[in-house]
């Protein structure tokens, strides 16, 4: 049965709006932390950028591929919608059940790492204690809420702001370094590499390759809130997965050029080694704000999107009527951000370090994006002749991309097998879970 005080979500969105939710959902904290993963990895130059490059190729191919899929279902949580109604609503809700849970804590912790790096800059050493980092995360996180509580026109313009400024941040640190170093800096700490690039190493070098480029598919969740969507949300997506791109591919080349494969390889803060050798102690503080507001805009792009997922889950019953509710004059949830607030503050007090997460999160994301990505084969096939977008090299390049994902998956279940069960258990919990929805809400 249908809430009374249920409303119908408005389309305010635009495609430079719903670009810069894609460029923020992408770059998180990834690209400060994981390129030293990836070095040690691949082990040569070559391979180094080459796993870039790959991974930035296979990531265009998704967001192509679940561009036609938002366009052809431009509503209100257009992931678990389409997973719903290409297959079932129990495969949906187990899927965005499991992202709901992984999103909350995923935001916590890099909420945690964004203020570690303020922490950096505001605090003398000895006051860097982890009360003071809690209380810097918990201030962020508390924040962002209440703006995007106050309406998703203020949530949009706080996410262009964090956006247009981790742009300039990125841009301004890779150009610096390729400008201001004539010849590359011998590394500070070099560290010995692997003796060949195998496939293995390549293949784990492309876990953290292909966990930093990830979040563009989140854009999806806002289908319903986007103007003109078949135009405007292939077109956003797209957009703002080139964008990355080319930030990426510059950022990394600064990397390498200035510290050397070994010295990427030894520096997990390679931000932090790079403007220290290209700018001294203050460009070591200006990076530490990049990263932090690049933290500020994943958190918000997190907060922004995904009680979407909530109200398309009500929907279908798998969630109480009252996930869909919507404010008519601000367009908030109240009871689906109130959700998210609990997932994501929850396990900032018992949460672990952002290293631990990111084996837990390819293995469920990669699982979650291959389901996804592979509805729209059945969506083709049911119409097609749909006018909407459609994406360039169908079929070959969303099989291929969906081929990748699993493969990810694979290979982390191989290395993290622990961690890997925990991810598949919450998984399933989705299905006790559904049915239980679906029998207070009496369908």
């Amino acid at each position: 049965m249908a809430d009374p005080q249920a409303s119908t979500i408005e389309r305010r969105l635009g495609a430079f709006d719903t670009a810069m939710v894609v460029v923020s959902l992408v770059i998180g904290i990834g690209i400060f932390r994981t390129p030293a993963l990836v070095a040690g990895h691949a082990g040569t130059t070559f391979a180094f950028y080459l796993a870039w490059v790959l991974g930035g190729a296979i990531s265009l191919c998704g967001a192509l591929t679940y561009a036609e899929i938002g366009s052809r279902l431009p509503r209100a949580g257009g992931q678990y919608r389409a997973v719903a109604e290409a297959y079932h609503p129990i495969a949906a809700f187990m899927l965005t059940w499991s992202q709901a849970v992984l999103q909350g804590a995923g935001a916590a912790g890099v909420a945690f790492i964004g203020a570690e790096y303020l922490n950096l800059v505001l605090l003398p050493t000895a006051q860097r204690t982890p009360v003071a980092l809690m209380t810097t995360a918990g201030v962020l996180m508390i924040a962002l809420l209440a703006l995007n509580w106050a309406g998703i026109r203020t949530g949009a313009r706080t996410q262009n702001v964090l956006s247009l400024s981790k742009i300039v941040m990125i841009a301004s640190l890779a150009l610096s370094a390729l400008l201001l170093v004539g010849q590359p800096a011998p590394p500070a700490a070099p560290a010995p590499l692997p003796s060949l690039a195998t496939l293995a190493g390549f293949a784990s070098a492309a876990v953290a390759v292909f966990y930093t480029y990830g979040g563009y598919q989140g854009a999806m969740n806002l289908a319903g809130d986007v103007r003109e969507p078949g135009r405007n949300l292939p077109r956003a997506v797209t957009g703002g997965v080139l964008v990355v791109i080319v930030l990426y591919l510059a950022i990394n080349l600064a990397y390498e050029r200035v510290l050397g494969l070994s010295g990427v390889a030894a520096s997990p803060l390679v931000a932090a080694a790079l403007a220290r050798a290209t700018l001294g102690p203050v460009g070591e503080a200006v990076v530490s704000v990049a990263i932090f507001l690049s933290a500020a805009g994943f958190v918000n792009a997190t907060i922004l999107q995904m009680p979407r997922s909530y109200y398309a889950m009500a929907e279908d019953g798998a969630l109480p009527a009252a996930f869909l509710r919507v404010d008519p004059k601000t367009q908030v949830q109240r009871v689906g951000l109130a959700f998210f607030a609990f997932t994501m503050l929850g396990p900032a007090l018992m949460l672990g370090s952002f290293d631990k997460l990111l084996s837990y999160v390819m293995f469920s994301d990669s699982i979650a994006l291959a389901v996804l990505a592979s509805t729209i084969f059945v969506l083709r096939r049911r119409d097609p002749a749909d006018g909407g977008f459609r994406m360039p090299g169908y079929p070959v390049l969303p099989a291929l991309f969906t081929i990748v994902l699993l493969g990810v998956s694979l290979r982390v279940f191989v290395t993290e097998t622990r961690i890997s069960l925990i991810g598949l258990g919450v998984l399933l919990a989705g299905i006790p879970l559904f049915l239980i929805g679906r029998r207070a809400s009496g369908r």
